[in-house]
């Protein structure tokens, strides 16, 4: 195994911390929160120490890793970003654990949501952006992976060759700079837009910059209690209705815009996406009655971009169902968790397929992808399915540790959905009551880590096992 190489890679990741920390620390000095500045220092040091000491061990190394170096770089960078980002928690003025401290840390980097915090308002303002940005830069690693590390078709169960990716990345190394910069401006444009739109809305600069960030990351961590405290008029949930929406699109979709290159034909999954978000939106609205019709889209939305913040309670039965829109996810190319409706898309149209060919063996039929040059193969297929199981597997144990652990089977099963599909327990699922800092250490252990293979998959997990042992 190329460790040097892959330490390369680690040093380079620490510096989104770096950066983060500096600029909490002139958040703190400029607007006087003293409180827990000394954290923030501490994480800068420890971040420019392990960037430096990882640096100089990969000195005259390899760096164009292979496909299985790269999935253990993804999963290190997750547990060593997630321990950088816990220390300003571990630190703070609130006496918290090291092990919620690590939970409040990997879930804001995997964009989950979780927290171990029942009253954010009693917390620092620095505390808060701390917790917004580790979204962000946990988003913008994710976005970086998808392009660099999972378009790698010699490996693919992303499926990201199947939708617009102008960046297919075929040497990491190489690759690298070009596409990190790429991605990194049209994540902040996104993120800068969904801000300035928040700002002329009304809504207060502080809330509007944290709001901004969760949003674009697909995110669960708010700057208040309750989200109806920022989005208050009809032109606020608009604005929420549009940041959903552009975080939930494949990232190349405004690229496609600005390029003049023809948008339809390259966002057929773009346009699927929108059709079943207008479609469960009517579904909602005509089934439950007395909700108004953006309240039904923001659920809805937020329920497939694996966000789940609303302002909304739906009523009890239709928990299970905004659960089930978690499992879909958005486009392939994006934030969103779940697995995802390209797949659903792929499983669905080949079960009919095969019902035609038992119906009428000699007919022709078309069996391409969302009207693509790509045909629907057997890679495709057995990726796919693949997947599937490996999702409700997953949701099993998981599940089973939790109930173990002392919830009761209904809230451990929703829970689990909602860890692995990386969606905060808000109250469209009917589970905002749940108190994670009360839970077992060994049931924040397995969350920990499930969060982790939630957002790159079990799969990836089998596919490092199965390349050690072949090696072996």
């Amino acid at each position: 195994m190329n460790l040097k190489g892959i330490s390369y890679y680690l040093s380079l990741s620490c510096y989104p911390i770096v950066f983060l920390s500096f600029f909490n620390i002139l958040y703190s000095s400029y607007f006087d929160h003293y409180l827990n500045l000394n954290s923030y220092l501490i994480t800068l040091g420890l971040s420019l120490f392990l960037s430096v000491i990882l640096y100089f061990f990969s000195k005259n190394a390899e760096k164009n890793i292979n496909f299985g170096e790269q999935l253990i770089l993804i999963l290190l960078t997750y547990f060593l970003i997630s321990l950088l980002i816990s220390v300003p928690y571990y630190l703070s003025y609130y006496q918290i654990t090291f092990i919620d401290s690590f939970f409040e840390a990997t879930s804001g980097l995997t964009a989950t949501g979780f927290s171990i915090f029942t009253n954010i308002k009693l917390l620092d303002p620095t505390l808060i952006i701390w917790r917004s940005s580790s979204q962000w830069i946990g988003g913008l690693y994710f976005l970086i992976f998808l392009i660099l590390i999972f378009s790698n078709f010699r490996n693919e169960f992303k499926l990201t060759h199947l939708v617009y990716n102008p960046d297919k990345a075929t040497n990491l190394y190489k690759d690298t700079k070009i596409i990190v910069t790429k991605v990194f401006f049209l994540y902040l444009f996104l993120t800068a837009l969904i801000f300035i739109l928040f700002t002329f809305s009304g809504v207060r600069l502080f809330n509007g910059f944290n709001l901004a960030m969760t949003i674009s990351s697909t995110g669960g961590f708010l700057p208040t209690n309750e989200l109806s405290s920022i989005i208050r008029n009809s032109s606020q949930k608009i604005i929420l209705l549009i940041g959903l929406l552009l975080s939930i699109l494949n990232l190349y979709f405004f690229y496609s815009l600005f390029s003049n290159l023809n948008t339809l034909k390259k966002h057929y999954e773009d346009i699927l996406i929108l059709f079943v978000i207008l479609f469960f939106s009517l579904v909602v609205f005509i089934s439950i009655g007395n909700i108004n019709f953006i309240n039904s889209l923001i659920s809805v939305v937020s329920s497939l971009s694996n966000s789940g913040i609303t302002s909304y309670s739906p009523p009890k039965n239709f928990y299970l169902f905004f659960i089930f829109l978690t499992i879909l996810g958005g486009s392939v190319i994006s934030n969103s968790s779940g697995i995802k409706l390209i797949r659903i898309y792929i499983l669905l149209k080949s079960s009919m397929l095969e019902i035609f060919r038992l119906v009428t063996p000699n007919i022709i039929i078309n069996q391409s992808i969302l009207k693509t040059e790509y045909k629907i193969d057997n890679n495709n297929l057995n990726s796919s399915f693949l997947l599937f199981i490996c999702f409700f597997i997953s949701i099993f144990i998981l599940s089973s540790i939790l109930t173990a652990g002392g919830l009761d089977f209904e809230n451990s099963f929703k829970l689990s959905i909602l860890t692995i599909t990386n969606t905060v327990n808000s109250n469209l699922f009917g589970l905002s009551e749940i108190s994670f800092s009360d839970l077992l250490t060994t049931s924040k252990s397995f969350m920990i880590l499930f969060m982790i293979l939630g957002k790159i998959e079990l799969i990836s997990f089998f596919i490092i096992i199965k390349k050690i042992i072949t090696k072996n």
